[in-house]
């Protein structure tokens, strides 16, 4: 019999991409805000500058939805040199510890029973 444990399953979006780019230009166009304003538009971001960046390897954005309940993320995105030259770039988004709290709704009515008083 065998003792197996299952791994924690992650409320993270992991995406992996191989591109034909080195990885100094992918670098930069995702941490360069005028090139990165092509595919990931300031509007989207909480703020335009990165939360923290290791050059040349990873950096994380906060992102924040339009519409309520104005869901707060990171973005976290990874730059890899692959085997063939190119570059692994993985994005993995998540949403922020605080918004993953969820609120039990109260009870519309709590199942004791009512006492009704003489006036």
């Amino acid at each position: 019999m065998t003792d197996i444990k299952a791994d924690r399953q992650s409320d993270d979006l992991v995406l992996d991409y191989e591109l034909d780019a080195p990885p100094e230009k992918v670098w930069r166009a995702i941490s360069i805000p005028a090139l990165r304003e092509n595919w990931l538009p300031r509007g989207d971001l909480a703020d335009a500058a990165p939360i923290s960046a290791t050059p040349g390897e990873e950096v994380r954005y906060r992102m924040r939805d339009h519409e309520p309940p104005y869901l707060e993320s990171i973005v976290t995105f990874q730059v890899m040199p692959n085997a063939e030259g190119g570059t692994r770039l993985r994005i993995i988004h998540g949403l922020v510890a605080t918004t993953l709290m969820r609120r039990t709704p109260s009870a519309a009515n709590s199942n004791r029973r009512s006492l009704m008083r003489a006036a």
